[in-house]
């Protein structure tokens, strides 16, 4: 962290986002900032968390805020006299900015994007096993899911036995709002659950995933309830072969944008590229979202340690969508598939 200190021109960094506060930390918490100088790491929060800072972040100084936040850091601020302060831009409000300008005063606010997320993007030994635990959880959730999915049944049912099941076996929380989206509504990339019943006939588009010790997993999943029409069976096919191509080719030295093509340029050749609209995947760790990106302007390099999901989708209004997702680990000379569930089409009942 402290290597980024000299080309961003600051001699020390303040850090609010709460993601990045756990990563540098360890802290799971939900209040405090981090002041990291060149020699000292700083760690302000409430009497509420006290004990718990302590534990979780041996290494940093914790600093008990007996007043607002902003006193106690403008006070160890002066203390040492620091001038030139990066702040996470992206996790500011403009609200908060203006505090720190007037409460203190002569210090240089230099704003600064993605130093602690660059960090991020490479997952050591430990993350990576624990964004497989939830894997885990979320490939046995899956399991039990299918007995469970039959017509009559409705979305918000099957997202709720979901997040019942991941609970039970280990998980602390959904990673985002469970998407359950049967029929027409599998059209709908982002679906999320709804009162619709899941009825004969249809696809069922399941994306989900658990968060195991801070950490993430996200997998999708489409399953067909009863005999589907042929052109369902054919975007399936088709873009069940586009995954396997993108997560079969992906490795290490490759751009965002060439791991995009491997998926997009397939469908796109099959017909259903304009179908196909959003990016085929993205980082997972402390967030269900983050770096690298795998679309069509990413430039990022793919590294071993980084890990991502592979999730291309066809989505055809009225008539209904497919969408399958699995999570891959970079390796040094390609990638390893971190969720096991089947992938080819399972037709229910």
């Amino acid at each position: 962290m402290r290597n980024f200190f000299a080309e961003n021109q600051i001699e020390a960094l303040l850090v609010t986002s709460d993601r990045n506060r756990q990563y540098l930390s360890g802290f799971t918490g939900t209040t405090g900032y981090l002041l990291i100088t060149e020699k000292e790491a700083l760690f302000f929060t409430d009497f509420r968390y006290l004990e718990q800072a302590k534990e979780q972040s041996p290494h940093f100084t914790v600093i008990d805020n007996r007043r607002k936040m902003l006193e106690s850091v403008a006070e160890e601020v002066k203390k040492r006299g620091l001038k030139h302060i990066g702040f996470e831009e992206n996790h500011v409000t403009y609200g908060e900015y203006k505090s720190w300008l007037s409460r203190m005063e002569g210090v240089d606010w230099v704003p600064t994007a993605g130093l602690v997320e660059q960090l991020r993007l490479l997952k050591d030994e430990g993350e990576i096993q624990k964004i497989r635990k939830a894997a885990e959880i979320a490939d046995s959730a899956f399991a039990h899911i299918l007995a469970y999915i039959k017509p009559g049944v409705t979305e918000n049912e099957v997202a709720l036995e979901l997040e019942y099941t991941m609970r039970k076996l280990g998980a602390s929380a959904p990673s985002f709002d469970t998407i359950v989206a049967s029929g027409y509504r599998s059209a709908m990339p982002h679906g999320r659950a709804s009162n619709k019943k899941i009825e004969t006939g249809e696809l069922v588009t399941l994306d989900f995933g658990a968060v195991y010790e801070g950490y993430v997993s996200d997998m999708t999943r489409t399953v067909a309830v009863g005999e589907i029409s042929p052109k369902l069976h054919e975007i399936y096919r088709v873009c069940l072969e586009a995954q396997q191509k993108g997560v079969e080719e992906l490795g290490p030295g490759m751009t965002g944008q060439e791991a995009d093509a491997l998926c997009r340029d397939y469908i796109t050749s099959r017909g259903y590229g304009e179908a196909f609209g959003h990016a085929t995947g993205h980082g997972i760790g402390l967030e269900i979202h983050e770096g690298p990106t795998l679309s069509l302007n990413s430039e990022i390099i793919l590294q071993p340690g980084m890990v991502v999901t592979v999730e291309p989708g066809i989505y055809l209004p009225g008539v209904g969508g497919v969408r399958i997702e699995d999570d891959l680990l970079i390796t040094e000379d390609g990638s390893e598939i971190i969720t096991k569930s089947k992938k080819e089409l399972i037709q229910l009942g």
